[in-house]
């Protein structure tokens, strides 16, 4: 059987702006399903690995269109808790000519905060290789104990354990610091990635590298857009360019990046195989060259779901660049 990725956290409705009337607002927002660890999710199925979400999602036509969608990509959806106490939470989404992304949030409430230990499944990590969360699941005190304590369960299961920062300033309650909240996660990932705005971020305190390696954290990938990407080990870095492609939306581009990387990296053994693919520089490459390739292509099609990329799809990108 094929190792397992579960990724866990909130799926959501993306409404994308379509057309711009007289007064310069949309003439229509269009429905997506979305959610940044829903995508990652989809993005790995789409790939042909075996993808799992876990997610508490509500009793409402959004909840079921989301359940629906993630099947139809083919997530397995055994993890998922349903509710009736709160609805979906919805983003709405504007870009501008580069096809870059801005967020109108409405969360909290939503039913993806409501998700707690007791919803994990009775052996839901027991044949996982690849655990994933991000920051989304971080707002919420309550769910971001929640989220640790998946963190930890995936860990004492063997799994590797991913974490993509993901950061939407929006989510966070007004004048808070999220990095009291995420630093206790970056310290149980094996994996993390970060964007350039991200990194810088972390940054400001001081000593990001030094504060990371304190904890779990293995490797270190920072992306920044169509620029190289960096990539960091305890003792060692270096950069990789990224494949140069005609933005459309950019939306689901680092869920993409992470899908292709969390893919490749459940392939090559999981957390115990980490170790080994950190000293192969060669291995390392073609790894991050694929996560890549999967985030350039996605960003040419609209949607989140609906522009990951297959495996198939992937390899002939790779094969046609110089």
């Amino acid at each position: 059987m094929r190792p397992g990725i579960l990724c866990f956290g909130e799926a959501l409705i993306d409404f994308h702006a379509e057309g711009v009337g007289e007064t310069g607002f949309p003439r229509a927002f269009v429905p997506f399903a979305g959610g940044a660890p829903a995508n990652v999710a989809v993005a790995v199925a789409r790939l042909g690995g075996r993808a799992r979400f876990a997610g508490m999602l509500a009793l409402d036509p959004f909840g079921d269109f989301l359940l629906d969608s993630l099947r139809r990509a083919g997530v397995d959806v055994g993890d998922v808790a349903r509710t009736g106490e709160a609805n979906t939470a919805l983003a709405f989404v504007s870009l501008d000519a580069r096809g870059e992304r801005s967020f109108n949030f409405y969360r909290p409430p939503s039913a993806d905060l409501l998700f707690r230990p007791e919803h994990f499944r009775a052996g839901a990590f027991d044949d996982v290789s690849v655990f994933h969360v991000c920051s989304n699941s971080m707002t919420d005190p309550a769910l971001a104990e929640t989220t640790r304590e998946g963190m930890r369960r995936a860990q004492a299961a063997g799994a590797l354990v991913s974490f993509d920062l993901n950061l939407r300033p929006a989510l966070w309650p007004r004048e808070s610091d999220p990095r009291p909240s995420v630093w206790p996660a970056l310290h149980l990932a094996d994996v993390v990635k970060l964007c350039a705005e991200e990194y810088a971020w972390l940054a400001e305190d001081g000593a990001l590298l030094e504060r990371l390696w304190q904890g779990r954290t293995r490797l270190l990938v920072v992306t920044d857009g169509p620029r190289p990407l960096r990539w960091f080990r305890r003792d060692a870095q270096g950069e990789l360019p990224c494949p140069q492609v005609d933005a459309v939306d950019t939306t689901a581009a680092g869920d993409a990046f992470v899908g292709g990387l969390l893919c490749r990296l459940a392939e090559l053994g999981g957390v115990a195989a980490l170790d080994a693919l950190l000293d192969d520089r060669a291995a390392l490459g073609g790894m991050l060259a694929f996560a890549a390739a999967c985030g350039a292509l996605t960003v040419t099609r609209q949607g989140s779901f609906s522009a990951m990329p297959s495996a198939a799809e992937v390899h002939a990108f790779l094969e046609s660049q110089p």
